[in-house]
């Protein structure tokens, strides 16, 4: 197995299918909340709902910036989305973010060990790899804090 074949698995495996590391992953975790229970706010934590949002905006972002070339996402707008309002809007957001994923793991699968090498857009953020991997450590930090707000909540 090629290592972007590796890195594909892992980010299916932390936000589509996979319990080898944290035995869960986000669509375990958000495909049974109902929206009222994501968007619930716990004290000053983010909601369930605002997480979510905030690993798809990454996992958008690199997906188009391997698609076109651009990085055309800022850290400081990572949290800026609307608020969802209803089931159905919880739903469509769900279907995005997995399809966003499987689209970008696909993409992933094609690079080659040269490009994963190359530099990220601008030499600044360093290596595909670097990127990719940081990504879904990201998601997997998020998901751990999701998994416990979730337990809050729940109690």
């Amino acid at each position: 197995m090629t290592k972007s074949e590796q890195l594909a698995n892992r980010l299916r495996e932390v936000i589509l299918n996979g319990t080898w590391i944290a035995n869960t992953n986000f669509k375990n975790q958000l495909e049974s909340l109902d929206w009222e229970i994501a968007t619930k706010k716990y004290q000053s934590l983010n909601t369930i709902s605002d997480l979510a949002q905030h690993i798809h905006y990454y996992i958008d972002g690199i997906k188009n910036a391997i698609i076109n070339g651009k990085l055309e996402i800022s850290d400081r707008y990572s949290f800026d989305f609307p608020s969802i309002k209803s089931q159905t809007e919880w739903k469509e957001f769900q279907n995005k973010f997995y399809s966003d994923t499987e689209k970008l793991a696909e993409l992933i699968e094609k690079l080659t060990d040269e490009q994963l090498d190359k530099n990220f857009v601008d030499e600044k953020y360093g290596n595909y790899l670097r990127n990719i991997d940081g990504m879904i450590e990201h998601s997997y930090y998020h998901l751990g804090q999701i998994a416990l707000i979730k337990k809050i909540i729940s109690e």
